[in-house]
């Protein structure tokens, strides 16, 4: 499967992001667009709720076996989530999430590897231990967090 196009604009955004510190807000995002999901999107949802816990251990500094390409695939996807006028704008109802679809389903499939390990490591956590690395940060703690560095 080919890269998505314009996918690397959203590889260099994501790289900003990350070096600004800005993946709470990225987050905080991809969480209220994907609660206004219709039930038609479960999968849509529960792929996402998969990149976000990804996302938010890597953050916390709990998950740091990735590797770096794949964190940045994983970012640059979540932009292009939320961002309202990609290649098909997200207020055609109907058709808007299409290509949103195929840039996860292009993350998921080239990054399965590392998504299959963060997903062993995430069944190997307590629910207490995943209650805390997934929470969602605060508004104000997304706005006043230095990153982690990328490699």
């Amino acid at each position: 499967m080919k890269t998505p196009k314009n996918f690397a604009h959203y590889l260099f955004l994501a790289r900003r992001f990350l070096k600004a510190g800005r993946l709470p807000a990225l987050l905080l995002s991809v969480a209220r667009k994907r609660e206004k999901l219709g039930s038609g999107f479960a999968e849509l949802a529960d792929q996402l709720k998969l990149l976000q816990a990804l996302c938010l251990a890597w953050w916390r500094g709990e998950y740091r076996a990735i590797d770096s390409r794949a964190l940045l695939a994983v970012v640059a996807a979540l932009l292009y989530f939320v961002t309202p006028l990609d290649a098909i704008p997200d207020w055609l109802f109907g058709i808007g999430l299409v290509d949103d679809l195929a840039v996860l389903a292009w993350v998921l499939r080239t990054w399965q590897t590392e998504l299959t390990a963060f997903q062993q490591w995430r069944a190997a956590q307590s629910p207490e231990v995943l209650q805390i690395v997934e929470r969602l940060p605060e508004a104000d703690e997304s706005a006043n967090v230095i990153e982690g560095t990328l490699q």
